[in-house]
């Protein structure tokens, strides 16, 4: 029987076993499909939020500790299995933002190098961008990561590690209770027992703790992209407008995003958000417009009403976690977030202050 059962097999998920199997416990994961391919897979890998000063300070706690995790967990990943998860950091230029000043007062505040620049320097960072633009904000220490090969990436990991089992393929039915404790899950293939059970589910993560009497406000929400088929150095950096963003590959490739879709469990795509993110990704780099569309796609954020992720035990039930509710933010503060579980879990100091992501009594 495993220390720990991990149910969810997303970023999140493999990242909490990572850190425990390093810890040198025994870890099991159960995911219904393969590990890292549903909302893990579907995002866009910028490793901030959109318009950081926007959030509250759980958020920017989490992200703040996050960002400088990415360079040497991408090295590290690189390194053991030979998959690359591609780590840039060359920077973000925000177009038209209507908050410039709270913007640039919050990153006094929290020493980010934000800065308003001139056209000419906007341009010389990007020349392809749309023209017109008499300035920008810029932020030069942001970086992205291909979010579809570090899943990939954290998935070999694992699976080389002795202490480590995935069980893909197996979609968990519900959770194991025996009165006021959880002891692994009952799964459609038979029971996995666990000394401790972590619900790691994203959008699913509601109905999986509804079984045990616990309601955890989190809901789907869809997000939708689109990938181009761009020659290597059309674009550059990620650019941000109005929401909506492109964010280049290693090799050339280039995303646009994304929608906020309050449609249920639905993860099809439509034709309507294909035309509006068509739209937005030209009126950033207009260039776009003779490169071919490779791919759209649509995954299901797992919403929470302020944003803030759910992270530690479950009051009540013995033996149960939970690390869910990130929203659009999931690759952004995974680093975080299952850090802070683990310490809680193996009962070192906590990285942050963990009261303002506990579940309430």
């Amino acid at each position: 029987m495993p220390d720990f059962l991990i149910v969810g097999g997303g970023v999140i998920g493999m990242m909490t076993g990572l850190q425990l199997a390093d810890a040198g416990h025994s870890v099991a994961i159960v995911e219904r499909g393969q590990c890292g391919r549903e909302a893990s897979w579907a995002g866009g890998g910028i490793v901030s939020p959109l318009y950081p000063w926007r959030y509250s300070r759980p958020i920017s706690a989490l992200s703040s500790w996050s960002e400088g995790r990415y360079p040497e967990l991408a090295d590290r990943l690189h390194e053991e299995t030979g998959i690359d998860p591609e780590y840039r950091q060359k920077g973000l230029l925000y177009l038209r933002v209507d908050d410039v000043e709270q913007a640039l007062t919050w990153a006094r505040e929290v020493a980010k190098p934000l800065s308003r620049i001139p056209a000419d320097a906007l341009y010389a960072r990007e020349p392809k961008a749309a023209p017109g633009f008499e300035s920008a904000l810029w932020m030069p220490t942001l970086g992205s990561i291909r979010n579809p090969r570090l899943g990939k990436a954290l998935r070999a990991r694992l699976m080389a590690m002795s202490n480590v089992t995935l069980h893909e393929g197996r979609a968990v039915v519900r959770l194991r209770a025996e009165g006021r404790a959880v002891r692994g899950v009952e799964a459609d293939q038979g029971a996995i027992a666990a000394g401790e059970t972590i619900v790691c589910a994203g959008a699913w993560s509601r109905t999986l703790l509804a079984g045990v009497g616990v309601d955890l406000p989190v809901r789907p929400v869809r997000g939708q992209m689109i990938l181009f088929k761009a020659p290597p150095g059309l674009v550059e950096r990620v650019v941000l407008k109005d929401g909506r963003y492109v964010i280049p590959r290693g090799d050339g490739r280039v995303l646009a995003g994304s929608t906020l879709e309050e449609v249920g469990f639905d993860k099809q795509t439509t034709q309507a958000a294909f035309a509006s993110l068509h739209a937005s990704a030209l009126s950033i780099v207009p260039a776009l417009a003779n490169c071919p569309v490779e791919h759209h796609w649509a995954g299901l954020r797992p919403g929470s009403p302020d944003g803030v992720p759910r992270i530690g035990a479950v009051p009540g039930l013995e033996g149960l976690h939970v690390n869910a509710g990130h929203y659009r933010n999931g690759l952004v503060l995974a680093p975080a977030s299952t850090r802070l579980l683990v310490d809680q879990l193996i009962g070192c100091e906590p990285i942050v202050d963990p009261s303002p992501y506990r579940l309430p009594a």
